[in-house]
This record gives structure tokens, C-alpha cells and sequence, in this order.
């Protein structure tokens, strides 16, 4: 067995591993894809000042974010079609981050359903949602969240309509996975996938079924989300949802400082700086580059939340010393569960929590929840 220590190793592992349609879903990004590209090169080219002759043998990587005790400050943000990339994705991802001791947050667009993620873990987990045009959907999933104990809802804003992933229908994906002429070698050469997935607990929406009978491949669905996600909606109605949630309510999709203020202003508790992985805009800017700019506008009245591109513990670090709060992986929670299921998440973790300490380490710091843009080199 090949020996793991790195996101990229479990990202080539993934994609050996599931069928070209899956892996692509999560590997790449919208339109020329230039978005996606800049999430990278921007962290990457973020550089540390190495600092020398400091003790740096006590060294604190918990933290605190929304009330909630974080073992090392990155956890798992919501990702759809999860329970594809590894029968009981969403069960085993939760899992995992119960035991690792960080949260996890549940898409709407999920495999397994709310009440299945439920079954797999004892401590609160989070939702992720959508406003849709028929707010009696809405209403209907958040009550289903707080039966299942949710400490806080995610709510997505930067999805008003749906960008262009090109290789999704190029690649001819399908919910559920079909077999078909053009993917017949893909699955063939992955019968360990295909047993699992075909074996698994759901192959479609859990959250969704009832609403989505008849619903086949890519298309349909595009034309699904197209007709349900309401592109209507404004800051008005963010008074709406607190009416309907009494916990914790995390905005999802902040790039812009206005943006940011509006959303203190509406009472928010948190916010995640991202582009959708640049799934989305295609053109608009990383998402490191945008974070210093959301922390100056919020100045400490909400909690704010990294994501787009991490794939290491220097990025986290990169973006607390940024301002962020917390980090969340997407991408490489899915490469993770595609390349060893629930084990793979937690070494994911742990490779995250082992590079996070060194680089702190070595840039003469020892606490993650102290650490500012003096670590960086200015230029």
C-alpha cells in the first residue's frame, strides 16, 4: 500500500480510484477554470518569515469558533454528491470529524440524508442550505435540522444561479449514477466504487427525494436547481430565516468588505470567505486575497471562516494569520473519503494538524489563535 502524506497523495489516490465524472466534480472549477486556478497560485504564493531561537515547545492548535471547541481550526465544509465519492460518504465524514474533535457541516445537495448523519454521531453537526422559491421546503428542512440537534445552518449566497462546470456533462454525469456506453470502461475498471456505492444506504438526494422524483441526469437536475433556488433573494430576507432558526446562522459566499458589513448588519454569527471554490464566477478573485479586506470591514463582530484551496496546514496558517478564524476543506475532504473513506478523512486531519504545528513552529509562533500578518513576509 502506497504510503499517504500529503492532500495531493489522497487527491491521486481519489482519482484512481472513483470514475472520471465523480473525481472531475470535485477537482476542477467553472468556465476557464481561471478562479479555481488563482485559489492555488494566491496561497502558494503567500510566503512565511522564518523566525529562529524561540521556544516554541508549547503549542496550542485548539480553538474556539462560535462557541464551539475546535481540536486544531479546520474543520469540513459542505460538499454535494459526497455520498458518491464513498458509499456513506456524509455518515463517514461526520464520523470522523466527531473523533478528530471539529465540525462538520452537511450539504442540502447531500447523498445521505440529515436523519442519516444523525444516526452516525452523537455530537451536533451543521446544515447547509439554500433559500428556495418554496419556502415551505425551507421551513420544512430546518425543521428536520433542528430535530437532529444542528447547532448552526450555513446558508449558501453566492448560488443565485448555477455556473457552468464544463466537464460535468462532458463527463455525463448523472444523479443517480448511470451505467452507460460512455462510462462503462470508468466503472468497469472500479468495481470496489461501484459494489460500495450500489450497496450503499442512498444513490440519490436524502435530502431531497421526495421533491425530485423523475429527476434523471446532469441536465434535469441543472434545470431543477434552476427552477427551486430563488435568485430573488436579498439581505431583507435573512430576517425570514432567523425567525424560522433561533441558533446559529454562518453566510457562506462573502468576497467583498460591503458585503461583509451588510451581512454584521443582519445579524449574522459567522461568515466563510469563498468563491464556491470557484465554482462559480469565473474571473472573480481568490478567495486568500479577499479575506484581509472581509476582516478589516467585519472588525471582530462575527466570527470569520476560511475556505477555497486549502490543501495543507500552511494554508490554514496562511489564513489566520490573515485574519481568519477557522478554516474548511472541501475539495480535500472529498479526495480524503474518495482515497481511504472514513480513515481518509481522519489522515487528511492529520496531516492538516502535523503540518499546522510545524510551519507554527517555525515561524517562532505557538498559538493559532494568536498568530497575525507579522508572520507573513510583507511586500
Amino acid at each position: 500500500m502506497p504510503v499517504l502524506n500529503s492532500i495531493e497523495d489522497l487527491r491521486q489516490e481519489a482519482r484512481r480510484r472513483v470514475p472520471r465524472a465523480i473525481f472531475d466534480y470535485a477537482d476542477r472549477g467553472s468556465y476557464d477554470e481561471v478562479t479555481f486556478n488563482r485559489n492555488l497560485a494566491d496561497l502558494a504564493a503567500l510566503e512565511f518569515r522564518q523566525r529562529v531561537m524561540v521556544d516554541v515547545s508549547k503549542q496550542q492548535l485548539s480553538t474556539t469558533v462560535l462557541g464551539e471547541e475546535w481540536s486544531i481550526p479546520c474543520g469540513i465544509g459542505p460538499t454535494g454528491l459526497t455520498g458518491l465519492f464513498h458509499a456513506n460518504g456524509e455518515m463517514l465524514g461526520a464520523r470522523a470529524a466527531q473523533e478528530f474533535g471539529v465540525p462538520f457541516c452537511l450539504s442540502t445537495m447531500s447523498i445521505c440524508s440529515i436523519e442519516d448523519v444523525r444516526s452516525a454521531v452523537q455530537k451536533p453537526f451543521w446544515f447547509q442550505v439554500y433559500l428556495m422559491r418554496d419556502r415551505g421546503f425551507n421551513v420544512e428542512l430546518l425543521e428536520r435540522a433542528k430535530a437532529a440537534n444542528c447547532s448552526a445552518i450555513m446558508l449558501t449566497v453566492d448560488m443565485p444561479v448555477q455556473g457552468l462546470r464544463r466537464r460535468d456533462p462532458k463527463n455525463g454525469l448523472s444523479i443517480p449514477p448511470k451505467l452507460t456506453l460512455h462510462n462503462l470502461f470508468e466503472v468497469a475498471m472500479r468495481p470496489t466504487w461501484a459494489l460500495k456505492v450500489l450497496t450503499g444506504r442512498r444513490r440519490s438526494f436524502g435530502n431531497l427525494e421526495a421533491r425530485m422524483k423523475g429527476t434523471g441526469g446532469l441536465k434535469t437536475l441543472s434545470e431543477w436547481i434552476a427552477q427551486q433556488f430563488d435568485a430573488t433573494v436579498t439581505w431583507k430576507d435573512l430576517a425570514w430565516l432567523r425567525e424560522q432558526w433561533p441558533r446559529k446562522i454562518i453566510i457562506k459566499g462573502i468576497l467583498d468588505p460591503d458585503d461583509a458589513r451588510l451581512a454584521v448588519e443582519h445579524g449574522v454569527d459567522a461568515m466563510v470567505v469563498l468563491n464556491h471554490g470557484g465554482r462559480q464566477l469565473d474571473g472573480a478573485r481568490s478567495t486568500i486575497s479577499a479575506l484581509p479586506g472581509v476582516v478589516d470591514a467585519v472588525e471582530g463582530r462575527a466570527d470569520i471562516l476560511f475556505d477555497g484551496g486549502v490543501r495543507s496546514g500552511q494554508d490554514v496558517l496562511k489564513a489566520l494569520a490573515l485574519g481568519a478564524k477557522g478554516c474548511l476543506i472541501g475539495k480535500a475532504f472529498l479526495y480524503a473519503l474518495a482515497a481511504r473513506g472514513e480513515a481518509g478523512v481522519s489522515l487528511a486531519l492529520d496531516i492538516i494538524r502535523k503540518e499546522l504545528a510545524v510551519s507554527l513552529a517555525l515561524t517562532g509562533a505557538n498559538d493559532v489563535r494568536s498568530v497575525t500578518r507579522d508572520i507573513l513576509v510583507t511586500r
